[in-house]
């Protein structure tokens, strides 16, 4: 065994003895791996340092130097500077084209931005719980900038198509509350940048999204983490953290949007949302965005029943339900942006083909145009091809 500092700790190391707080919390057990979620939590919870098995080196056996007999060096002809440089193209383009090959979500995941965002992400999960309590335990709206503050550098520098590509591979089912809170904080920041909303009111929809399921933290565990179909009874017990949402903002100087978002983010502009079934114009805006992204996150986390879809099935489920469900504006802007996100990308469809997508049908969002890797070009929203979609991004 060996003690190490936090920041010498690396993933898949094995915690030789637990971790406790000061309070007297095992956070890691003795035996498991560690990840960049528990090494982030190490920090968070100020701990400096944990005990890990010795890693095991191999030492390279050393071979015996082999005499070779002097080879005869032949002059080979220089080559020219445009040589050189066709050379270097055809080596990138080879290069390009192996990497091509590797998954999307295999590439990300091994990226150097992706490990930085997934350790950010853990410690932001963490704070969130902690603004949740203490806005429980009655502290007012000056805990929304160090909200902000927090999760800064999860949407800083990064293009909103980044973030949301990072976001669906970064689905934790131990805590679904503050992780759905957080996606659904940044995916209406994303949309409040598609519309070219001015920062002040961004930072605002941001909290909104951050805060909109405050109310969860009313509702009975067993019904929360439910993870079957709801009764009667267990809906209408969940459809009050609407109520609950609203209340526990109310009052402590949240900016009256935040509170909007809270009660509203279930209804829908033809009237058939709740709490209170309203319509179109009686909905505040930042409700509605809040609203596309919830579902949005919704649709693309991992359910009991389901695998979490792809964009292209979350726009057809979007198409399916009637557009005139959200505000057009909104659901429109939200809806291209993530098509056209796409285009050019290779994609897998429900028949195992694969290809690339060419062309995204402006009328069906959902349904692109593919070149298939045989050369075939299919328009999916011919009624030819009315069996056949988009079943993920490779």
């Amino acid at each position: 065994m060996i003690t190490l500092t936090v920041d010498n700790l690396e993933p898949n190391m094995i915690v030789a003895e637990p971790v406790v707080t000061k309070r007297g919390q095992t956070i890691i057990k003795a035996g498991e791996k560690l990840t960049p979620q528990m090494i982030a939590k190490l920090t968070f919870y100020k701990i400096e340092s944990a005990t890990v098995e010795d890693v095991e080196e191999e030492t390279p056996v050393k071979e015996s130097p082999v005499e070779e007999k002097p080879k005869e060096v032949k002059d080979e002809p220089k080559k020219t500077l445009s040589e050189k440089k066709k050379e270097a193209k055809a080596a990138q383009e080879e290069q390009e084209k192996v990497s091509q090959q590797i998954p999307y979500t295999q590439r990300l995941k091994a990226s150097s931005s992706f490990q930085k965002f997934q350790s950010d992400y853990a410690i932001n999960i963490a704070f969130l719980q902690k603004n949740f309590d203490d806005i429980l335990a009655g502290a007012n709206s000056s805990c929304t900038e160090e909200m902000l503050k927090n999760c800064e550098s999860l949407f800083k520098s990064k293009t909103t198509i980044e973030l949301l590509n990072m976001l669906s591979n970064m689905r934790n089912v131990e805590d679904p509350l503050y992780s759905h809170s957080l996606n659904v904080g940044l995916i209406s920041r994303a949309i409040g940048k598609w519309l070219k909303l001015p920062l002040e009111d961004l930072n605002t929809l941001t909290l909104a999204g951050l805060l909109h399921d405050i109310g969860k933290t009313q509702i009975p565990k067993e019904i929360l983490n439910k993870p079957g179909k709801y009764t009667d009874e267990e809906f209408a017990i969940m459809k009050t953290h609407t109520t609950h949402g609203k209340k526990i903002l109310n009052g402590k100087g949240f900016d009256p949007r935040i509170l909007y978002a809270a009660l509203q983010h279930h209804e829908r502009c033809d009237g058939t949302g709740y709490p209170r079934g309203l319509e179109e114009d009686e909905i505040d805006d930042f409700a509605c965005i809040v609203a596309i992204a919830d579902v949005f996150d919704a649709m693309t986390s991992a359910r009991a029943h389901r695998d979490p879809l792809c964009s292209f099935q979350v726009i057809h489920e979007f198409e399916k339900e009637g557009l005139q469900k959200y505000k057009t504006k909104f659901i429109l802007t939200f809806l291209e942006r993530i098509a056209n996100t796409y285009n050019n990308s290779r994609v897998m469809l429900n028949d195992a083909k694969t290809g690339r997508v060419v062309y995204i049908n402006k009328s069906i969002l959902s349904r692109p145009v593919v070149q298939l890797d045989s050369g075939e070009i299919i328009n999916l929203a011919d009624s030819a091809y009315s069996d056949v979609y988009v079943r993920s991004i490779l």
